[in-house]
């Protein structure tokens, strides 16, 4: 099958290196630095699934998001909770495509100036008139980067309300800090209008994450990418079957 490359030369990366506080980390603790080094493999990997996957006939799920949709600290770049979820999926006869565009550090801005932008030039999916499946995950960067990232979080949020294909599923932020709640607020009140649809990973995300976390202590495993599959899946089932 031919390679396509995703449109804007966007191969999964951000652009920016490593935050000081995970290179410092990393250089001293063995668990985070096996982490830290699967970022950069996973990203090709990621790159190169998504030129083969331009050209894969069938419904398209376009994924938006950062190192939590590209399955940092799943034991492959292929065993996170987008594979997990897609798996689940075609077990109750929804085969899609995965396009993964996510990046590992990403942030709201980043989403909106690099991964939107490349969802508006893809080519058509091949072989079917469906409308693609988009789904976000993004925000604990801003939050975790503190500052004015984590202060105009809510203002991002509401640009990426604003910006995304109508029908979207957009996942709250469960952190039990101003930020978030404000920022959730700009995706409720977009579900009353109609336009988005969210997973609400407030109440119906992982209530422990006892022995499902990588050993950086911050990306889930695989049990932990399972659990966050798992409020996924009636979310997005009700999407693909609603008709546009």
């Amino acid at each position: 099958m031919t390679a396509t490359p995703l449109p804007l030369g966007y191969e999964n990366r951000t652009g920016r290196g490593r935050g000081v506080l995970t290179r410092a980390l990393g250089s001293v603790l063995p668990g985070v630095r096996r982490v830290n080094d699967q970022v950069e493999p996973y990203a090709r990997a990621w790159t190169a699934h998504n030129a083969t996957a331009l050209g894969t006939p069938g419904r398209r799920w376009v994924v938006l998001g950062d190192s939590m949709s590209q399955g940092v600290g799943a034991s492959a770049w292929n065993a996170g909770w987008v594979d997990q979820l897609a798996g689940l999926l075609a077990e109750r006869g929804h085969p899609l495509v995965v396009v993964n565009l996510s990046a590992t550090g990403a942030r709201t801005p980043d989403l909106l100036e690099q991964q939107l932008p490349v969802l508006q030039a893809l080519p058509p999916a091949v072989g079917t008139d469906e409308p693609d499946l988009v789904t976000v995950l993004i925000g604990s960067n801003d939050l975790f980067a503190g500052g004015a990232s984590r202060r105009g979080l809510p203002d991002a949020f509401a640009a990426m309300v604003a910006a995304l294909p109508r029908g979207a599923v957009v996942a709250t932020l469960p952190q039990p800090r101003q930020a978030a709640r404000l920022a959730n607020r700009h995706l409720e009140d977009a579900v009353e209008r109609g336009d988005l649809t969210i997973v609400d990973l407030r109440t119906d995300g992982p209530t422990s994450w006892r022995g499902k976390l990588a050993s950086d202590f911050f990306h889930p495993n695989d049990a932990g990418y399972a659990e966050m599959a798992a409020p996924f899946l009636p979310v997005v089932l009700r999407a693909l079957e609603r008709r546009p």
